[in-house]
């Protein structure tokens, strides 16, 4: 058993240091060059460590335009989401979206009516478990910025850290918190055995190594651990650690991987003013992080959870039950969902029959499963008219040792959820949405509830679960909660439910 406490005995105390200082640092740098960041979000849960700041889940040449006007016009930090959900695609369809969404951002910030021309820097999001298209997407966003700009990337800076989740970097070990301060080496936790994305190494720098199948050595790694990134700890100055860091990048070129150590919000702030400094210097970096980089690479400060009155904030809540909608099957999920059918007698729990599902589509075609759904609808329509309806897919979890198979599986089942919460939003709004999981997250929001543009409003609970306000389509004005499967204990999804409902 390693405790935190022992792993960090060895290494500086953190740096004390005000978002603030980010935000004046990245005010500077944009004041005669404004910069956006663009992130490219592989499931929506990446938003849940911002607030106030647009969504996209689409990404043509004009919804980067609005995003960029609404940041211009709002005076709202610097950067944009963009909904991906290359985490649910095959390497070549992630990849092909990735090109997409690159060159398209790139073309609006051309100018075309969004004001004077903006630089971009581009976030490539992906999961604190370190499950995801690595190194492809990076990959592509660099080669992509090259063929379109002619800009080389010097580093891809690798940052999964999440501690608000528990997910810590410590002495380029990138870790899972557990109780009573012990640390577990993410490989051996659940999430490294997905069948999509499982990986062996812990270590990031072998992390990196493996996943690029030797491309990059371990040794060729530049890992900015605490000693780095907390140098200025003992004068508690900001600019001694700013410097440390953008001196250990100055070998960087042709997408070398940097990898940085993150425990607290102040190394994530620390982490951005060196970064600001090796890009005053010149280096063009890429970023491939977990959900907070983007709060402290921008300065903003952590939004404390949003009230029950702070949710529906500017419109009427509509007197319907609540929806929640459970696809992810990671243990924490499943003991969640527990929680909440034991505390909240009064809601309706309705199961999607995965295997009924899946049966149906290989035998009778689409049709049967069709008429499936149709019941299901049914059912959850007549529920929401006297309280909350919560609808998940059934526990047994369908496995598969095929990546493709598995993949095409999660769609199957997604693309039932997504039908069931469109058929219900066009016959009965729901007071509110809350959907479960990254992949049902995504295509509930852009399919489901046909959201194209919407801002984050800011967190349910501290650091995690994110609040999605649509400003077009049928769901305008219905809160739309972004829940990650493996955040929160068990009582969660509970907590997060009281705070909309009328009747719980």
């Amino acid at each position: 058993m390693t405790l935190e406490a022992d792993v960090l005995a060895a290494f500086p105390a953190e740096v004390q240091i005000p978002a603030q200082l980010v935000a004046d640092a990245v005010a500077a740098s944009s004041a005669t060059s404004p910069r956006v960041l663009v992130v490219l979000d592989d499931d929506p849960t990446g938003t849940q460590s911002v607030a106030d700041l647009a969504v996209l889940t689409r990404w043509d040449v004009a919804d980067f335009v609005w995003a960029f006007t609404h940041i211009r016009e709002n005076q709202t930090k610097p950067a944009v989401y963009v909904l991906t959900n290359t985490r649910s695609l095959d390497p070549a369809e992630a990849a092909a979206r990735n090109e997409e969404i690159v060159r398209n951002a790139l073309e609006a910030a051309a100018g075309t009516g969004a004001g004077p021309r903006l630089r971009l820097g581009f976030v490539s999001r992906s999961d604190s478990t370190l499950r995801g298209h690595y190194p492809l997407e990076p990959d592509v966003i660099a080669a992509t910025v090259a063929a379109e700009t002619g800009e080389t990337t010097d580093g891809v800076v690798i940052v999964p850290a999440f501690p608000d989740a528990g997910r810590v970097t410590i002495g380029g070990v990138h870790y899972m918190r557990g109780d009573a301060g012990t640390l577990t080496p993410v490989a051996e936790t659940e999430f490294a055995k997905d069948a999509s994305f499982g990986f062996a190494n812990s270590e990031m720098a072998k992390y990196v190594e493996e996943k690029s199948q030797g491309r990059f050595p371990a040794s060729d790694v530049i890992v900015l651990d605490l000693n780095i990134i907390r140098a200025g700890a003992s004068a508690q100055d900001p600019a001694i650690s700013a410097k440390a860091i953008a001196d250990a990048l100055e070998s960087a070129t042709d997408s070398t991987p940097i990898v940085a150590d993150i425990v607290t919000e102040n190394d994530f702030r620390a982490l951005a003013l060196g970064l600001e400094e090796a890009e005053r210097r010149g280096k063009k970096l890429l970023y491939r992080v977990g959900p907070p980089f983007v709060r402290g690479r921008i300065g903003q400060e952590i939004r404390t959870a949003l009230t029950s009155e702070e949710a529906f904030a500017g419109n009427t809540p509509s007197a319907a039950g609540g929806l929640i909608v459970v696809g992810s099957h990671v243990g924490v999920t499943t003991r969640q969902l527990n929680d909440l059918t034991a505390q909240h007698s009064s809601a309706r729990t309705i199961e999607i029959d995965v295997e009924k599902l899946i049966a149906g589509t290989k035998t009778q075609g689409e049709a049967e499963a069709d008429a499936y759904i149709g019941t299901v609808v049914s059912d959850v329509v007549d529920a929401l008219r006297s309280g909350d309806v919560i609808v998940h897919t059934s526990r047994l979890l369908i496995k598969t040792d095929d990546a493709a198979a598995s993949l095409k599986i999660a769609r199957t089942v997604s693309a039932a959820v997504v039908a069931v919460v469109n058929r219900t939003l066009k016959s009965f709004p729901p007071r509110f949405v809350i959907a479960k999981g990254g992949i049902t997250s995504s295509d509930v929001a852009a399919h489901g509830l046909e959201i194209r543009h919407a801002i984050v409003r800011g967190p349910m609970l501290p650091g995690i679960v994110s609040l999605w306000e649509p400003v077009d389509g049928p769901a305008k004005g219905i809160p739309y909660i972004v829940f990650a499967g493996n955040v929160g204990d068990d009582q969660s999804l509970t907590q997060v439910t009281r705070k909309l409902s009328a009747t719980f």
